[in-house]
């Protein structure tokens, strides 16, 4: 008989992409405990929409956390919120500022604990000088007074951790709490190790070796987190660095992977508690021409990993029938014994299948014209179709993460591929959410 779990933990590696995660043997505990879904989307490119979705089991434009809108609508409950009604304690523990009360991610949480609040920087000096030189937004609190008085923002205070691991902080923070009480737990957790730089030591390093060689890595990793590409036609980082991006991230996870292993382990073995490990999205290095994330939709960037650690111990399997990750909403608050509407992610149901939405990116003003578009992608048997321009592109899904994605070639403008879904349920439900993103695209129409 099933039981609901006494504690529900949501740790998310930010910015893992799923072949990273499975270009490496996966650790015991994880291998040999999880029902692991091997062909899960994201339903957003970037950690506000994709974790908004997680949090809201909506869409980009149904919660309206997109790159323009940059919120959650206040009327929609939160899974937090739900779960604090439940008689959940909810508790936030983040290494990124996104998910906190600056793009309203902080709904239904009894506390968020900011870990840049709760280490020592390492990097303080160098941070802030290469935050000064990668973020206008944070050039202006640098020069502003307030940084005179040393007034910081959360975002400046974040960033003075940016290039440090901060995973065990976490965990301890995390069991710190959990020893400390008695109630029923909800704990969203976010590590930033996987995330852009990629840490491939305790602190901030350079893979390369040699002066040259250590200019053009610096040189790639500002040009990435600076989406130069957007900007600049010819912006694009070369082949080898793009590869070098990769090995950053797949080095990141390296180092975390036992220690995330050993964490879920003393959360989930011989309890009654629930853990899911995922990723919130993945990012890109050079797919489809796309560099780390914010505005496209693609495999490299939307194919995440999804570990379910049930707190009823069934046995541990592996299931690829497609689903959207923002589907985990359901999944946990059906878990808690909370009723909810649509499917979760165990279900083989056409409605739960991916959608996935981007939105364009601006760029300081000086995004080029080829990136200035919304999109909406779906997927139906072994296609992937998106919609960009008022056009319909397709494209094969790669079978084979560890392949390169097909890129999208145009259909015929006289076809639309919603007409070819033949699961009337699945084609009701496609019809009705393109009309709705369309309506809401229009409202975020890209700049001409």
């Amino acid at each position: 008989m099933s039981t609901k779990p006494d504690n529900i933990f949501i740790i998310i590696a930010d910015s893992l992409r799923f072949d990273t995660l499975y270009s490496e043997p996966l650790p015991p505990y994880m291998k040999n405990n999880a029902v692991q879904y091997t062909n899960v989307r994201s339903s957003g490119p970037w950690t506000l929409p994709a974790t908004a979705s997680l949090f809201t089991g909506l869409l980009p434009h149904e919660h309206g956390a997109t790159a323009q809108t940059r919120s959650i609508h206040k009327n929609i409950p939160t899974l937090a919120e739900e779960l604090k009604k439940a008689g959940y304690q909810t508790t936030q523990i983040t290494a990124n500022i996104a998910t906190t009360s600056v793009f309203g991610l902080h709904r239904g949480f009894d506390q968020i604990l900011p870990i840049w609040n709760m280490v020592e920087p390492v990097f303080k000096t160098i941070t802030r000088f290469l935050l000064l030189l990668g973020k206008p937004r944070v050039r202006k609190i640098l020069l502003s007074r307030d940084d005179i008085v040393h007034q910081l923002s959360e975002d400046l205070k974040m960033g003075n951790c940016w290039f440090q691991n901060t995973y065990n902080d976490i965990f301890e923070q995390c069991q710190s709490i959990m020893a400390q009480n008695n109630k029923k737990n909800f704990f969203f957790i976010n590590l930033m190790e996987t995330h852009f730089p990629y840490h491939i030591d305790s602190r901030f390093r350079l893979e390369t070796k040699g002066i040259i060689k250590n200019i053009k890595e610096l040189a790639t990793l500002f040009h990435t987190v600076n989406q130069t590409f957007l900007k600049k036609e010819t912006g694009l980082p070369k082949p080898e660095y793009l590869e070098l991006l990769k090995r950053r991230q797949s080095k990141s996870w390296k180092i975390i992977k036992n220690p995330v292993n050993d964490f879920i382990e003393k959360l989930h073995k011989n309890k009654n508690n629930l853990v899911i490990f995922a990723s919130d999205h993945g990012d890109n290095f050079g797919d489809q021409n796309w560099l780390y994330h914010f505005s496209n939709v693609n495999e490299g960037g939307n194919r995440t990993p999804l570990f379910w650690f049930d707190n009823n111990h069934p046995k541990a399997k592996i299931t690829d029938h497609p689903v959207s990750a923002r589907f985990i909403y359901n999944s946990i608050l059906k878990s808690a014994g909370i009723k909810t509407a649509g499917p979760v992610i165990s279900d083989k149901d056409p409605v739960a299948y991916p959608l996935i939405e981007s939105y364009w990116y601006n760029n300081m003003g000086k995004t080029l014209p080829q990136y200035l578009y919304n999109q909406f992608c779906f997927h139906n048997e072994n296609t992937r179709f998106v919609l960009r321009n008022n056009q319909w592109l397709s494209a094969a899904v790669q079978k084979d993460i560890l392949k390169p994605e097909e890129t999208y070639k145009p259909l015929d403008s006289s076809v639309d591929p919603i007409n070819e879904v033949k699961n009337k349920k699945w084609k009701n439900y496609l019809e009705e959410k393109v009309k709705t993103f369309k309506v809401f695209s229009e409202s975020v129409k890209p700049m001409r």
